[in-house]
């Protein structure tokens, strides 16, 4: 596992993790990996929609199905 050191994180910042970290009964650095944890995913979003098929299917098409089933409730 590696081991990061953060530099220049203004108060402002650091005392609101402490504050989430306080709330949900974890260390700063528990809540900071959890983060960056989620935040790290995204790397792989454009990968994920690479592989997506290419679909001859508009976003006007995909709403107006949204609009129909809402309008059948």
């Amino acid at each position: 596992m590696k081991t990061l050191y953060l530099r220049n994180v203004p108060d402002e910042v650091a005392e609101r993790l402490e504050r989430l970290a306080a709330r949900e009964s974890m260390s700063v650095n528990a809540l900071a990996v959890r983060e960056l944890a989620q935040i790290s995913r995204r790397a792989d979003n454009q990968a994920f929609l690479d592989a997506l098929p290419d679909l001859p299917i508009t976003a006007a098409q995909i709403l107006e199905v949204v609009d129909e089933g809402r309008a059948a409730r």
